[in-house]
């Protein structure tokens, strides 16, 4: 895909590491190995595996830089009970961001990680229902409207290049993050 992408468009500015998935919350030794690894390939691997590539293009162009915006999640600040693989994933996340803040800099590569709460989609649709809490209870939770999450990343990808936002968090008011855990 990134040799094809090279070749038909001769650079790349940007870079979304979105994709995931996630199993049913539960005890990790109710997790199956396979059940972990597909968790960790998915959210972590995948993004480390893209950035690899993507930085190897942003470096090698002229003039060098671009943008990568990692897909991060709550959960790298708080987690919910029984996610122990997407919660380890997402802390990987934020250590990915870091290192490619750090690496990208003198090339003009800039990263940055949204960290998102219950974004409106059909995989979050059970938070309305009610979802366990660290304190052992069910809580309904609010959800946020997927157009304000596109909307924020929209606008990171409109910043000067020059310019970075690391990490930021979004939210619908009233989820219980802070004070979670």
């Amino acid at each position: 895909m990134f040799r094809t992408l090279r070749e038909d468009w001769g650079r790349l500015d940007l870079l979304f590491n979105n994709a995931g998935t996630n199993v049913p919350t539960r005890p990790i030794n109710e997790h199956s190995a396979e059940e972990l690894h597909d968790v960790i390939s998915s959210n972590l691997l995948g993004a480390l595996y893209c950035s690899r590539e993507a930085f190897a293009i942003m470096r090698a162009q002229r003039p060098t830089g671009g943008r990568i915006i990692n897909n991060g999640s709550v959960a790298a600040h708080s987690p919910r009970p029984g996610s122990p693989a997407y919660t380890a994933a997402k802390h990987g996340m934020t250590g990915l961001t870091k290192s490619l803040i750090l690496d990208g800099s003198p090339f003009g590569i800039s990263c940055c990680q949204v960290d998102i709460g219950n974004a409106a989609t059909a995989r979050t649709e059970r938070v309305e229902s009610g979802v366990p809490q660290a304190n052992g209870k069910v809580r309904r939770e609010p959800r946020l409207s997927l157009d304000v999450v596109v909307r924020h990343i929209v606008h990171l990808t409109e910043m000067p290049p020059e310019s970075c936002v690391a990490f930021s968090t979004i939210l619908p008011v009233g989820m219980p993050l802070f004070g979670r855990g």
